[in-house]
Formats: C-alpha cells, structure tokens, sequence
C-alpha cells in the first residue's frame, strides 16, 4: 500500500498568492517545516520505530570496519569525518541487507594519480535478478554509472541509496570517496617523502589546478572532484589486459583494475544522442560534485550523459567553481529550494546556498539559470526538477541532525532511474519523466521495501520553475515552466 503524502492539497503555485498577502508567510512556514521530514515526517527517521535499532547496530558495525581498515594502512591516513565521527558513513541503517537480497556489492581501492588511496564500492544485480518495478529479467553485461560526492566531507555511504537503486534495476554502479573525504587517505605520496609525513613537498609550486604544493590538500577545492571523477572513471573501465596504474602503491594492497569488469557493457553504442560518445556510462555528482561532472562531460568522451545534484553548473567565477562549461551530453538536473540551512523567503535571493535578501519573495528563474539555459541554448537534452521544500543535503542520507524533505530523495531516484533509461537505454520514455504521478520502492525496515506514491505536483516546488527540453522522434518537446510556477 503507498504510504501517506505531504498533504492532501498540492501548495498554491508562485503566481497564486503575494509576498504581502499573510497566507504567503504561512505557506513559507509550512514548506520549512516540510523541509525535515525526512527526520519528523511521516515514516521519517525519528516516526519509523525500526530506523533508530538499525542505526545505532550499524553505526558500531562501520566504525568498527573502518577503525580496522585504518589500522591495517597506518601510511594512508584518512584524517576525515567520515573516518571519526560515529554514523557519519553508515547511510539508510535500513539498507544493511540490501548486499546478497536485492543486490551484491563490493569494496574496492587504488591510488589515484598523486597517489593518495581511494576507496570505492562497485554495485551490480545478483545473478539471474529481475528488475524489481517491471518483473524483467536483468541480463548483462550492464551499462556504467560513477557517483562522485559532495564536498564538505561528503562520503560515498550517503550515496549508497541511489547506488543501490540503480543497481538492482541493470547497472554497474562505481562510488568512491575523493582524497580527503570518507575512508580515503587525506595525503598524496609524491617526491622523496612517498612512504614519510607528509608525503610530499608542501612547499613544492602548486601543480594546475591545485591550491597547495600538495596535491589533493586541502580537500575543498574543484580539483579533487574533477581530477577524482576522471580517475575513478579510469579505474571503473580498467581491465586486465588495460589495468590502472595505480601510483607509489607499493606499500598498499590495491585493485589492479575493476574485478566486475565483465559486467560492464564495452559494445560501442550506435544509438548515442551525442555524435562521438558511445561510451555506455553516465556522470553523477552532488553539490561540488555536481560542478565537476558538469565539467567533466564537456571534455571527457567517455562520457554519454550527466546528471547533476544541486546544482547543473554552465558558468561560474571562484575557486570552487568550474569556470565555462561547454555543454555537450544530456543533462539531468535535480535542484534544492535551500542550502544548507532553511531560510524564510525574504532570503531567497542569491544562490540556495549563499541566501541574499529578496524583499520580493523569490526568483522562479533562479534554479533553471545555472546550467539549464545554457543547455537549452546549446541545442542539448536537458531537464531541472526542484522538489519541493528540498535542501541541499537531500541527496545525501545522513542520520537525525540535517534537514532534508520526506519525498525529495525518492523522487530523485525516480527521475534518474528514467533519465538513465532513456539516454542509457534508449527507451523513449517521456511518461516516465514528465508524468504526473510515480512509483518509488523504499526500505521501511530492514530486508522490507514498501513502494511509496509521488505525485508530481505536490512533491515540486511552487516558487522554483521546473524545465525540460527533448528530442524526440516528432521534433524537440520544450517547456520553461512544466511545473506551473509561473516563469516566463
């Protein structure tokens, strides 16, 4: 049985109501409270009797694993939160038995090209398994997917959830952590000092793109995540007979190339929506993740689509930005309504996370102008979903304390299930991606997965327009605004 929505009324759209009007402030107040309930909302974490059990057993199961893991590499320190701070990795408590169930998982690890190690998770279907929405028999060699995390010591726990639900529906998924964040080490190993604190020369000439003489340190800085994605990438794709190189490794046990590597499909695909890409893998990537894979698909030809979590990025000046970016493989964007932190609506200007005063409520424009337009501009499939009260860790499974809405996280998989299907796969599925209302399987207690109902319009954001442009075989659909906001 589909669980209980939001509300029984959709919230009126933009254009509806005023800044001045009283019942704008109220319906502000209540997208707010919207905004946790992933933690207090119905079947959230502090309303669903079986999160808090499972948290608190796998919170001690990953510490433990990890304290193990660091023990055994005492030359590749992890000095990061995922490594010290208990449940910080863990992800939905409530996925502990997906491994073997409903899916099969497995660590792996190599040293990027400065040398520091990463750690990683490839995701596959079990042998034999059927596509768990459709009844299908899931029969390899399967597309790929390489997720890259947020910054701010994002770690691939908290994208364990989209991992596995790719996964189970037919493809071979790659998570890692970039140097300085999760499980992976927090220093190169170059020069002279490869096997001795630190590891290299700090006051060495930063390298391009580096911040330091230390390649990879600090850890916030777009380099990592760039020059991480393309080397996970490298790793993803490497076989026996084209093995990674795995750098000043030496002192380290890693993987020489991808053990699941048969389960990739390497056929070049002929139907590509992108003349040169043939590649079967997509890009996905969450906050400064998502500016580097918005980056990455413009000049890496392995790539054949991206999708970009909070936010799609097509220009930006700064040294956590991505510069110009040339849009060149579809892109799917799913974007926050808040940062960070939840702010009224008279700070809605700016960015969701830089909030500026906005004294005339908020831009609806805001969401579709950082990467959409330029998309659109480019003559490139391109589509920005913004959930409703969602924030910028809604993409991210953390325990009890960040705010996130109910629903944003399941419709978020839904849609990159069906953006995937249809740039991957090739099915023309426009229903799946601008229907009204959808199905998502979630876990409600461990080794349960119950499906949830996600209608369209309640679960969008009534402030923030909502875009698409697609090809299809009668010519190119487009809508600026196809979730009613009121955009022009």
């Amino acid at each position: 049985m589909a669980a209980p929505l939001v509300g029984p009324t959709a919230p009126a759209r933009a254009a509806d109501l005023e800044p001045t009007d009283p019942r704008y402030t109220l319906r502000d107040a209540r997208n707010i409270a919207d905004a946790y309930g992933r933690i207090t909302g119905p079947g959230g974490q502090l309303r669903n009797p079986a999160y808090l059990p499972a948290l608190v057993e796998q919170t001690s199961r990953t510490s433990v694993a990890q304290l193990l893991e660091q023990v055994a590499t005492p030359s590749r320190p992890s000095l990061t939160a995922g490594a010290f701070i208990p449940g910080w990795n863990v992800g939905n408590p409530l996925r502990a038995s997906w491994d073997r169930t409903r899916g099969r998982m497995r660590p792996v690890q190599w040293t990027n090209r400065f040398g520091a190690l990463v750690r990683g998770t490839l995701y596959a279907p079990l042998p034999a398994a059927r596509d768990p929405y459709t009844g299908e028999v899931l029969r390899g060699p399967f597309p790929g997917v390489v997720i890259t995390p947020g910054s701010v010591q994002g770690s691939e726990g908290m994208y364990r959830w989209l991992a596995q639900d790719l996964a189970e529906r037919g493809y071979l998924v790659l998570t890692y952590d970039v140097q300085g964040q999760g499980t992976s080490e927090t220093f190169p190993h170059q020069g002279q000092q490869i096997n001795a604190l630190p590891f290299c020369n700090p006051f060495a000439p930063p390298a391009a793109g580096e911040l330091l003489g230390c390649p990879g340190v600090p850890f916030q800085q777009l380099a990592n995540f760039t020059k991480g994605t393309r080397d996970a990438l490298s790793f993803f794709l490497s076989t026996p007979r084209r093995p990674w190189r795995n750098p000043n490794s030496d002192d380290v046990a890693v993987d020489a190339f991808s053990p699941w590597h048969r389960l990739f499909d390497r056929s070049r695909d002929r139907r590509t929506d992108t003349p040169g890409r043939t590649r079967r893998v997509a890009i996905i990537g969450h906050s400064l993740g998502a500016a580097a894979v918005s980056r990455v698909q413009g000049v890496d030809n392995r790539v054949m689509t991206v999708v970009a979590l909070d936010k799609l990025a097509a220009q930006a000046q700064g040294p956590l930005r991505p510069g110009r970016v040339e849009p060149v493989v579809p892109a799917l964007s799913i974007q926050s309504e808040y940062g960070f932190t939840v702010t009224p609506w008279p700070l809605s200007g700016g960015s969701s996370l830089t909030p500026t005063p906005s004294p005339q409520g908020p831009d609806p424009r805001r969401e579709r102008r950082t990467g959409w337009e330029a998309w659109n501009r480019a003559g490139v499939d391109s589509l920005v979903l913004v959930p409703r009260a969602s924030t910028h860790l809604e993409f991210t499974d953390i325990p009890l304390v960040l705010p996130a809405s109910r629903y944003g996280q399941a419709l978020t998989s839904h849609y990159v299930q069906a953006w995937l299907r249809r740039y991957l796969q090739h099915e023309r599925n426009d229903r799946a991606l601008l229907g009204r209302r959808f199905t998502y399987l979630e876990p409600r207690n461990e080794g349960a997965w119950e499906p949830v109902a996600l209608p369209r319009r309640r679960l969008t954001s009534y402030a923030y327009c909502s875009a698409y442009r697609l090809e299809t075989p009668g010519g190119v659909r487009r809508d600026r605004d196809w979730t009613d906001v009121g955009c022009p």
